[in-house]
């Protein structure tokens, strides 16, 4: 840690009257694990889909690695080292396993359609280590021997780390996961934290994840951040967010701490 790879610019997205993002700050230093929560209609997504260009941010800007990427189309920001997961699972489901991932690759093959037509040996030779660096995704995720399924066969939990190695499959520098634990029961939940964590300190990446697992969130991030009615409240560690009034208020509906608790939100599983 200690440069910000992401550096969000008191950004605004409006859609008609109303504020879904107002004049939010953030920043995200190399080598973190962020998370960003609130109550449901907070704003979060928005944020999400201004980082990765979805939205177009009304005022204010986004850097990345100093460089703004606000504005641009997706493709672009993809290219330069940013990838996502989605709330909702969007796998190509008719596609097999390892279909969706060579798919993930698109932003970084360089062989042309002519290539692709008369079967050119660079392309051939492109196309041979893209199949392997999927096969090695594969196994990283956990899912190997099974890249011959059908997407829409593979069960639920596997779906979503199968989305992830998609992404992977862009070589990002930072990866958005937004909720990747919902519709998990307790066992698939503490798996995917264990495999987040593998992900930051095996492939050198900085996470940013949307969660409402505070279990989950207090237990893995370096960093929080807030939001509620498109603004950010708080941010710090998880102990200083876990306590701060405003949070639990935002939350809960009361500026009260529970003592014995130690924090009323540390164990709170929030809905959307």
């Amino acid at each position: 840690m200690g440069d910000v790879l992401l550096d969000v610019q008191t950004i605004v997205k409006r859609f008609g009257g109303l504020t879904a993002v107002n004049h939010v700050d953030l920043q995200i230093e190399r080598g973190m694990i962020a998370s960003l929560i609130g109550p449901n209609g907070a704003g979060k997504t928005t944020f999400f889909n201004c980082v990765t260009g979805f939205y177009k941010p009304d005022s204010g800007a986004i850097l990345f690695e100093g460089q703004p990427i606000h504005g641009l189309r997706t493709d672009y920001i993809l290219r330069s080292g940013v990838a996502r997961t989605y709330q909702n699972i969007r796998l190509f489901a008719d596609m097999t396993v390892i279909e969706n991932v060579l798919v993930g690759m698109h932003s970084r093959l360089r062989s042309s359609p002519i290539g692709a037509i008369f079967r050119l040996p660079a392309t051939r030779r492109e196309e041979q280590a893209a199949l392997a660096k999927a096969m090695d995704l594969l196994d990283f995720v956990g899912l190997t021997d099974k890249g011959d399924l059908l997407a829409s066969n593979l069960a639920y939990g596997f779906q979503r780390r199968l989305e992830i190695a998609r992404a992977l499959a862009s070589e990002p520098r930072l990866l958005l996961l937004d909720e990747p634990t919902a519709g998990m029961n307790p066992n698939e939940t503490e798996a995917m934290t264990t495999f987040i964590r593998k992900l930051r300190d095996e492939l050198d990446l900085t996470i940013f994840l949307i969660e409402h697992d505070m279990k989950l969130v207090m237990g893995l991030s370096d960093q929080v951040s807030v939001m509620d009615y498109g603004v950010k409240i708080s941010e710090g560690t998880p102990s200083h967010v876990q306590n701060d009034p405003k949070v639990i208020k935002a939350y809960l509906g009361t500026s009260e701490v529970d003592e014995e608790s130690g924090g009323v939100i540390e164990d709170a599983e929030l809905e959307s």
